[in-house]
């Protein structure tokens, strides 16, 4: 069984990394999918969609008319509510974007290709290391959300840098701000928000290991991503946005 106690420190502004309980191995399925409808509740109520949505219309609009639809893929995709999200939104608007998303773990792909059938949206998923599995440079833009935070700051260079590579147009980095106000709504939106204990022992642990605006804009500077811009949104998040040149 796994320990879903509370978090076991204070909050301070220094950044504290601490194992959390949705990427532990045993963690039973009935206990993970519960975690994986909490999470889309949260990103659902912080408009996640909606912001990475915003850059994505405006770059198909500015690509104009084509047969060839803007193709995005998003990393760590966990359950699949950002791809899906991204879907309805395309076939609302009838821009012609091709959404797909991927994840390391297989329970979280499965779960995620299951909502997009309930849905009625057309999104592939598949199983993928963002980390140290090639990825494909076949996609207009890369994204990912509330992912950075898990990293060190060696890795979070690396997947930047990796990104930026692979990414033919844009990279969208979506993720928790470190902050005590940040720290306070966790724990408290994620128990107004979820009955799943695994999302109320993460919340806090994942705002207390994010990483502050002027930090995250300084790995994507070592990571290569040079000009990146970071703006802020509701509640306590950031959307990182770099064009490739």
């Amino acid at each position: 069984m796994v320990n879903v106690s509370g978090p076991s420190f204070a909050f301070t502004m220094q950044r504290h990394r601490h194992p959390e309980l949705m990427d532990q191995s045993e963690l039973e399925l009935v206990e993970h999918r519960r975690a994986l409808r909490g999470l889309k509740r949260i990103n659902t109520l912080s408009r996640t969609g909606s912001v990475l949505w915003s850059p994505i219309a405006r770059l198909v609009q500015s690509k104009g008319v084509s047969d060839s639809p803007l193709r995005v893929l998003d990393l760590a995709t966990g359950g699949g509510d950002t791809p899906i999200t991204l879907a309805q939104r395309a076939a609302q608007t009838g821009l012609n974007v091709e959404i797909e998303g991927c994840d390391i773990n297989p329970r979280a792909v499965c779960y995620a290709r299951e909502q997009a059938e309930s849905h009625g949206v057309r999104v592939r998923f598949f199983v993928l290391d963002a980390l140290s599995g090639m990825l494909p440079s076949d996609y207009d833009v890369l994204c990912c959300s509330l992912f950075l935070h898990h990293l060190g700051e060696t890795d979070a260079i690396a997947l930047l840098g990796r990104m930026a590579a692979a990414a033919r147009r844009l990279v969208l980095v979506d993720d928790l701000v470190r902050s005590r106000w940040g720290y306070l709504l966790a724990l408290v939106g994620c128990h107004l928000l979820s009955s799943s204990r695994v999302v109320r022992f993460d919340g806090p642990v994942s705002v207390a290991a994010a990483f502050t605006p002027s930090e995250v804009l300084a790995l994507a500077e070592r990571a290569g991503l040079q000009g990146a811009v970071l703006t802020r949104h509701w509640p306590q998040r950031f959307l990182l946005t770099w064009s490739v040149k």
